[in-house]
């Protein structure tokens, strides 16, 4: 287990990678697979994800320095949680792996629902109607930056070592990819993995255009946050209608007005007052 960690830490090359296999194995399984149809504008809908794919890598390398520069201290001081348990390795592995699951996404997903002018900056990845594993790193600069310093407090407070944490994003890139992939999986097999983790099923649910549906499922690797907190839904998943219905038909693929939709003070988000709120839009 050691020299395995050992060696991921020391190959920087797997990530890309992995993104690259990852998608394009989606990509395929779209194709011989889909859970909907054929679609239209499929190219564009490519390049409008893949411009806020390039937007996110920009915002988030000073943080992904910041992440480098923790990992250094944290080796050298020895603070947080695992330096006081002094676990076995595989067992420390799992708990980080739990734990950025459930504070560098589970958690921080669920504040950028219920905080309106967090909602505001993840209404662009919501804002899709053609969900697809492209939609995976359709997400806001601002939205991305949320995400990478809820990430960035796990580390600090567990004492997250950096081949733990590279363990963990090589397994959250394909379950991004992976959940919101057009895919449609036999049934069974989709009953089953779902009792732990996030299936492309239950996070279609998540990308109905309108609550509650949308203020639901907001695991990106395990099932059980959203089960242990009542925030799971399942059903059938051909009643999902993708996009946000407080949108206007047409602009989700409407690039400049995505990147400003955050500052259209005109789309209601009045009904977002608290953090346990259920209404509808």
């Amino acid at each position: 287990m050691d020299q395995l960690l050992q060696y991921i830490e020391a190959n920087e090359w797997l990530i890309p990678l992995t993104v690259i296999v990852s998608l394009g194995s989606c990509v395929v399984l779209e194709a011989l697979i889909p859970l909907f149809g054929k679609r239209d504008h499929k190219i564009r809908h490519y390049g409008i994800n893949t411009v806020f794919l390039l937007s996110t890598v920009l915002v988030s390398s000073p943080i992904i320095v910041l992440h480098g520069l923790v990992f250094v201290w944290q080796a050298e001081s020895e603070v947080g949680l695992l330096y006081l348990l002094d676990l076995p390795i595989w067992m420390g592995l799992l708990l980080s792996i739990l734990v950025l699951d459930l504070i560098g996404q589970y958690a921080v997903h669920f504040m950028l629902h219920r905080v309106k002018w967090l909602w505001r900056l993840h209404m662009v990845h919501h804002s899709d109607t053609l969900v697809d594993a492209t939609t995976g790193f359709r997400h806001h600069p601002g939205d991305a930056i949320c995400r990478n310093l809820a990430t960035l407090f796990a580390v600090i407070m567990l004492g997250i070592p950096l081949s733990h944490y590279l363990v963990y994003r090589l397994i959250t890139v394909v379950f991004a990819y992976v959940t919101h992939a057009n895919i449609r999986l036999p049934e069974r097999s989709e009953m089953i993995l779902s009792y732990l983790f996030i299936t492309p099923n239950i996070h279609k649910f998540h990308h109905h255009l309108e609550r509650p549906w949308t203020d639901s499922n907001y695991g990106n690797i395990f099932s059980i946050w959203d089960r242990v907190f009542g925030t799971l839904v399942q059903g059938e998943v051909n009643q999902v209608r993708y996009g946000l219905d407080v949108l206007k038909t047409g602009r989700d693929n409407d690039l400049i007005y995505q990147f400003i939709l955050p500052f259209d003070f005109s789309i209601k988000t009045d009904d977002r007052v608290g953090l346990f709120s259920r209404k509808h839009a």
